[in-house]
């Protein structure tokens, strides 16, 4: 695996030993991630084309875990955004902003076959060290599926910034911003 053009010290297929490694996203992943957002987000669709807008914004952060036979087990999108806010639920963004304040952390799922390997801790250390390498004191995202404990355990905090639940309205009931600032 490599991380911002340099190897990683330990591929994630070292680690697991289930021969599964995070790589740079192509288009010709997006049908798996498709696949990977429907059977890990049901209740929060979004289009391929959203994920294949972030993919086209800012490459560097989407990243997809596989076989080295290509099959997409789980991918991350991570991109420049403002601080205390968060895009609507599939909705294109047209461009970045260009007073990003964050590194957002719009996505990361795996399969059901894919999870309990460690690749979800592993793929949040590579978002804050692409957070660092962009300079961004922060790394936010919003949590669904009740998964605020998993990203607290990744020392994410929950934030309630003035306007937010309006924002995470189309996200479900159980939707948290959450913040971990570098």
């Amino acid at each position: 695996m490599e991380l911002h053009g340099r190897p990683a010290e330990h591929p994630l297929s070292e680690l697991s030993g289930d021969g599964l490694n995070w790589r740079p996203m192509t288009e010709a992943d997006l049908d798996g991630v498709v696949a990977v957002a429907a059977e890990a987000f049901p209740h929060h669709f979004e289009d391929r084309a959203c994920f294949a807008e972030r993919l086209a914004l800012f490459p560097q952060g989407c990243r997809v875990l596989g076989y080295d036979t290509g099959s997409v087990q789980g991918y991350l999108f991570a991109y420049p955004w403002r601080a205390d806010a968060a895009p609507p639920l599939n909705a294109l963004v047209g461009v970045l902003p260009q007073d990003p304040g964050v590194l957002y952390l719009h996505d990361l799922a795996l399969s059901r076959t894919a999870r309990g390997g460690g690749h979800a801790g592993s793929a949040v250390e590579d978002v804050m060290e692409l957070a660092r390498a962009g300079g961004w004191p922060a790394v936010s995202l919003v949590a669904v599926n009740d998964a605020a404990a998993f990203w607290a355990r990744h020392g994410f905090e929950v934030a309630d910034p003035p306007g937010m639940q309006e924002k995470l309205a189309s996200y479900g009931p159980d939707a948290r911003y959450m913040v971990r600032r570098l």
